[in-house]
Formats: C-alpha cells, structure tokens, sequence
C-alpha cells in the first residue's frame, strides 16, 4: 500500500504542474490551477501514510534532533510521507509563483524553466523566483523612470 500511495502523490500533482510550464497562456490554466485545493490528493495521501503512526511522527517533530528524523523518515512509510509532503508543498509553491509572476507580467518563457526547476528543488526556484521578481520589478522602475525624464525634458 505504501509503495502505491508513494507512486501516485505525483501523478496528482503532475497535470497541473504539465499546465503551469507547458501552457501557461491557454485560458484554462488559470482556471485549473486557481485554488490552493490542487494540493489536496497529496495532503490526503501525507495524512494516510502518517495517521497509523501520528505518535511516532509527532514525537519526532515536536522535539526534533538528526537521529530521530532520520529514523522516521528512513523508513518506506515516512519516506512515502516526506515525498508527499515535498510534491503537495512544491505544487502550493508552484501554484503562488504561477499565479504571482502572472499578476507581475512577467514573461511565460522566464518563469517556466523556474517552475520545472521548483518541481525537483522547491527552495532553490522559489529562491531563484524571487531573485527574478525583484529583478524584473527594478527594471521596470528603471524603464518608468527613464521614461519619465524624457517626457519631462520634452515640456521644458
């Protein structure tokens, strides 16, 4: 049973994700990936895999030392659990730098290599996406404010 629930967590998740790089501009994508609930198979797989065991998880996440995760997390039923966790919150990540770089205008052919890296290495793209935002974000401050000097030279 684990090693089905392992096996499907990204099947879940792998349309949106196929939608979100591979056409980021059809009509639907947004639609399709406008609520946070796309994370919800993966979420209800993570609650499966851990619920047997809550106790055990829970005690080696309230107080947590290397030791102890790595013998949670060694075995196939919290190994299962941390690939869930990691594709329903890679996915919810995915999702805000989709829907993020959209309300910026920020070009498709930027952010979907940025996407497809989120996918294997969440905190390197999100780190890497906000890098791009904030880049993008001065340069167009810079374009305005050289836009504005030139129309201001032009009434004087």
């Amino acid at each position: 049973m684990t090693d089905l629930l392992f096996d499907i967590t990204f099947w879940f998740a792998a349309p949106f994700w196929a939608l979100m790089i591979l056409a980021p501009g059809w009509r639907r994508t947004s639609a399709a990936v406008a609520s946070p609930l796309i994370c919800l198979p993966s979420l209800v797989v993570y609650a499966v895999l851990i619920l047997p065991d809550f106790s055990g998880f829970a005690k080696e996440l309230i107080n947590p030392s290397l030791l102890g995760l790595q013998a949670v997390l060694g075995s196939d039923v919290g190994a299962a659990a941390a690939w869930a966790h990691f594709v329903a919150f890679d996915l919810f990540l995915g999702r805000w730098i989709f829907h993020d770089s959209r309300a910026r205008g920020l070009p498709a052919l930027l952010i979907s290599p940025l996407l497809a890296l989120t996918i294997l290495f969440a905190p390197v793209g999100v780190l890497l996406y906000l890098i791009t935002r904030s880049a993008w974000a001065a340069q167009s401050r810079l374009g305005r404010q050289r836009g504005g000097h030139r129309r201001r030279a032009q009434f004087y």
